[in-house]
């Protein structure tokens, strides 16, 4: 009854152990990412900035208001002559002055410029989430490739397990035959060393499974336990159709995208560098208040002004030395130089498609190939295991079946 009791308690931790272990599916993985990886993060907060860069608060359409109070006060020593002849001399005299205004100013007009700047600001918006989506991407990538490197391990890992176990099974059994005189010491010895060769690779695949566990939950942003499992289980969809890839991948591939959206920022600093050819039209107001508080020898002990103050101003660069057609003359260059930039990377995007599409068939091959040479070893491994149990094969023999 204990024995019973024992064995139901082992069975019983041995799969509160299974099932403690948390299962991470690709979507699960992927959704753990996009939540929780510095990168995106870090990605997400630079959108934010150019959302901010790009709103109407930072386009230099809304006009400026600034408020401004003084106040002065003077002791002097007077000396006074009137018409009359007569002179009057004032010896520490006091005078006092306080103002205060507020003043308005609003650009009418700037050649331009303010509106094609804010233009590029909502394109470098639209570029700035682009290079977000690309970091998005590239963690998604790096995210399954350690992801399926995890379930290789754990293949591996179970493969190399189930050879220990075969090893250990023909110790035993080489032991009996040699206790009853059915073979050599010698075949003991091979099983003992295969035995420490598989204990070995068990210990490095499991080493090198834990490594890549953690690197798996560094991108998920160190979001789960290390005692974790994943779904080894893959299907392929080969329905695909090359020249539809090959022109998605054109319209698609965010580096294209992003050298599109440089080549409108840089259109509009070329119309953004010229406006500086054309003048500029300002508006300015003002309301104050002023106090002069006089000494004696003034007319009038004090004066109030209040009131009210517009103006109109141009201004127009005619020559600045030769600045303005100098960036004009590079922000046609830097355009150019885009153009150039997209050319270039059409013709690698196309070099690296047809590369990929090549090792995805090779590979592809290789998996069916694989796929039916498993069920052959399987079957020999199965055959030859028969023949060893009826000593028709020895342990070499085995072994190299295994």
């Amino acid at each position: 009854m204990n024995i019973k009791f024992v064995f139901f308690s082992i069975i019983v931790m041995l799969q509160t152990i299974v099932f403690a272990q948390e299962l991470i599916t690709p979507e699960k993985a992927v959704s753990l990412a996009l939540e929780n990886n510095h990168g995106i993060k870090l990605a997400k907060t630079d959108v934010e900035i150019a959302e901010n860069n790009a709103d109407i608060l930072n386009s230099g359409y809304l006009p400026t208001v600034t408020g401004s109070a003084g106040a002065n006060y003077n002791l002097d020593d007077t000396e006074v002559g009137f018409a009359d002849g007569t002179n009057r001399v004032l010896n520490g005299a006091e005078s006092s002055s306080y103002n205060a205004s507020v003043d308005l100013n609003y650009t009418l007009f700037d050649g331009l410029g303010r509106s094609y700047t804010y233009k590029q600001n909502k394109e470098t918006k639209q570029l700035t989430e682009l290079q977000a989506r690309e970091t998005i991407e590239n963690t998604i990538v790096q995210l399954f490739s350690i992801y399926y490197n995890v379930a290789e391990l754990i293949e591996n890992k179970d493969a190399v397990s189930q050879t220990l176990t075969i090893s250990k099974d023909r110790l035993i059994r080489s032991q009996y035959q040699f206790d009853y005189g059915q073979s050599t010491r010698l075949a003991s010895l091979n099983a003992e060393v295969d035995i420490n060769n598989d204990s070995i690779s068990l210990m490095n695949t499991t080493q090198e499974l834990k490594n890549a566990k953690r690197d798996l939950n560094f991108v998920l942003g160190n979001t789960i336990s290390q005692d974790f499992t994943i779904n080894t289980e893959v299907s392929f969809n080969t329905l695909y159709d090359k020249n539809e890839l090959l022109e998605n991948a054109k319209m698609n591939n965010i580096s294209v995208l992003q050298v599109n959206k440089n080549i409108e920022i840089n259109t509009l600093g070329v119309k953004s560098e010229t406006s500086a050819y054309l003048p500029t039209v300002g508006l300015t107001g003002s309301y104050g208040w002023n106090k002069n508080n006089n000494n004696a020898a003034s007319f009038a002990a004090y004066s109030i002004n209040t009131g009210l103050s517009a103006g109109l101003n141009l201004s127009w660069n005619l020559f600045d030395g030769g600045s303005t057609i100098t960036n004009v003359r590079n922000a046609k260059l830097n355009l150019e130089t885009q153009n150039i930039l997209k050319e270039q990377l059409l013709v690698s995007v196309v070099r690296d498609f047809n590369n990929a599409w090549d090792d995805y068939e090779n590979k592809l091959s290789i998996y069916k190939l694989q796929e039916h040479n498993i069920k052959t070893s399987q079957n020999n491994f199965d055959r030859t295991e028969e023949k060893f149990k009826l000593g028709q094969v020895n342990s070499i023999e085995f072994r190299q079946a295994a």
